[in-house]
């Protein structure tokens, strides 16, 4: 070492004891839920797919539902978790797996989770498109239990978060989604659910100039397309499941896009059962209000064929599946092709 001028040799520069900045060493504990379970989300909604495929088609929408709640419930319990079911097939007296608080695994990542083993069983049974096996889990308190009812529904893509406004004319939230997109409103297409309930809404976004696609079931699935851009959908309108109002916010949350929702009572005991559970049915919920979660994971798997993923493909001893995959505070969002070889025979020819 060289020495200055006055012969002494300087000290040593000072050791900074900390590794990183304060808001930089938070970020493993913000990241260490979805570490640990992202990926394992896709093998609960694929197991639920696998399940649920042996039976599309078959006109039994019952049994497609139980399959697929079977397969989920089985992985959930082997997952390092503790979670409670917010989000499930109903109360403890009307669903014997995956019933509202419903506890599952016996590991140590205290989590909520929303579940939905076949959205859409009347479509799947029928062999339609856009069947799939949908769960969000996130940190407890992340997702709101919400009560099993209707929810009037607004979702839009990322450049229209913040821009619309569930109060507002159907025409002014149409003009506000095509000026994000920097698109007319001619070339908006709006996903609505095909009910007597919608006709009014049906016939003032066409009179607007938008273009229609209605579906016969899951509007979880089109809630996704919105928010991933190359879909075509640019907009879902109309109420739908409260309880997949909530799924489809863990989703867009991740996604950068927006869902508002309305709960609707439709009778005094509804009316009841918001009280009791603290719902507003004058509020409008935006995305952070239905999954206020700072972790949350995400996965969605194709069981048949839609414009998001495609569903379950079945060869001689296996089968291939496509699923969505996200986490909140991770910022990644990843679409997996896999391959299943559930016999030692299985044929199958590996394609890139």
């Amino acid at each position: 070492m060289t020495k200055p001028a006055n012969g002494k040799t300087p000290p040593a520069p000072e050791r900074s004891t900390s590794v990183q900045p304060p808001s930089a060493q938070y970020v493993p504990d913000l990241l260490g839920l979805e570490h640990a379970l992202v990926l394992e989300t896709a093998r609960v909604t694929e197991a639920a797919a696998l399940a649920a495929s042996r039976l599309v088609g078959m006109g039994d929408k019952n049994a497609i539902d139980a399959a697929g709640t079977e397969a989920m419930r089985s992985v959930l319990n082997s997952l390092d978790i503790r979670g409670t079911v917010v989000i499930g097939e109903g109360e403890m007296d009307e669903a014997p797996m995956l019933y509202i608080g419903e506890v599952l695994g016996s590991g140590k990542h205290e989590v909520d989770i929303a579940v939905d083993p076949v959205e859409g069983t009347v479509v799947t049974a029928k062999g339609l498109p856009n069947g799939l096996a949908v769960i969000a889990i996130s940190e407890k308190g992340g997702l709101l239990h919400a009560p099993d009812c209707y929810m009037e529904k607004l979702v839009v893509p990322p450049p229209a978060a913040g821009r619309v406004n569930l109060d507002w004319p159907v025409e002014a939230n149409l003009a506000a989604i095509a000026q994000s997109l920097d698109r007319s409103v001619a070339d908006l297409l709006v996903v609505i659910l095909d009910r007597d309930r919608h006709q009014e809404l049906i016939g003032r976004v066409r009179n607007a100039g938008a273009r229609v696609k209605l579906i016969g079931d899951g509007d979880v699935v089109a809630s996704l397309a919105v928010g991933v851009r190359g879909t075509g959908v640019h907009a879902l309108m109309g109420s739908g499941g409260a309880p997949e109002g909530v799924l489809s916010a863990a989703a867009l949350k991740c996604l950068g896009a927006e869902i508002q929702g309305r709960f609707i009572a439709e009778d005094d005991a509804m009316r009841s059962r918001f009280a009791e559970m603290g719902v507003d049915e004058r509020r409008v919920y935006k995305t952070a209000d239905l999954a206020p979660g700072k972790q949350m994971a995400f996965s969605a798997t194709g069981i048949t064929d839609g414009e998001l993923l495609d569903g379950v493909r079945r060869f001689g001893g296996g089968a291939r599946t496509h699923t969505i995959v996200m986490g909140y505070a991770t910022r990644v969002v990843r679409f997996l092709d896999s391959v299943h070889l559930e016999e030692g025979g299985a044929r199958v020819v590996i394609r890139v």
